[in-house]
């Protein structure tokens, strides 16, 4: 069966009210309360988003979401009570697209589900109709297959981490500002300058021959970024 959103956490009562309230706004949810039936539903279901949150009652979030990658290339939102920067940069770091700190509010927390899910739909649909990668011999994307290489050899991106390189690209040899990004990237404004920080430093350490001193993604102090196309 086919879902739009997969909550996974042990705090049963919230995560059944979550689910059910985005079931009474159309984002069909389902819930799972820990690491086991999570990798149990995934084997027998579809989801095109994954709340999850850190502390499971048989693991850590964490180590779920790293084995989530490996198969799904699906947005995957941490939600957890913890928020420490440490956590953050853990979460963003192993693949998570973004770091919600509960309390949540359940409006504003569907809001940004949606935003998500109708991004990557979006993103799909555009896929499917045209290939507008970048190949300079050293760095090649494929819009399509949303794959990049370097040198040749396959580099694992996120999904978040592809739409942001992408966009870089189709804006070559232009500053494109954080405010920008935000809104063409996320389509919100929820997203902050340290989720955006970590996401540029890993495509960077993906793509860059030298992550400290990067020659394609660019700083431009306290305005944003710029995507260098060699000459």
């Amino acid at each position: 069966m086919r879902y739009d959103c997969l909550i996974i956490d042990d705090e049963k009562e919230l995560c059944n009210n979550t689910a059910e309230y985005f079931n009474m706004f159309d984002v069909k949810t389902a819930a799972v309360y820990s690491g086991a039936e999570a990798n149990a539903f995934l084997n027998t279901n579809e989801t095109s988003l994954v709340l999850l949150d850190i502390n499971l009652s048989d693991g850590s979030g964490f180590e779920l979401c790293k084995k989530i990658r490996q198969t799904l290339n699906i947005p995957i939102l941490f939600i957890s009570a913890r928020n420490t920067d440490d956590d953050k940069i853990i979460a963003l770091n192993i693949g998570g697209d973004d770091y919600i700190e509960k309390p949540y509010s359940l409006g504003v927390l569907l809001a940004k589900v949606k935003v998500v899910l109708k991004r990557f739909a979006a993103v799909t649909e555009t896929e499917d109709s045209k290939n507008t990668g970048f190949d300079d011999g050293y760095l090649k994307t494929d819009s399509i297959n949303k794959t990049v290489f370097v040198n040749g050899i396959e580099k694992k991106i996120t999904s978040i981490e592809w739409k942001l390189l992408e966009y870089l690209i189709s804006n070559k040899n232009r500053l494109v500002t954080k405010i920008e990004i935000f809104d063409n990237v996320w389509n919100d404004r929820f997203t902050t300058d340290g989720t955006l920080n970590v996401h540029i430093r890993k495509i960077r350490e993906a793509i860059e021959k030298d992550p400290q001193d990067p020659k394609y993604i660019v700083t431009v102090w306290k305005e944003g970024y710029k995507f260098v196309a060699p000459e």
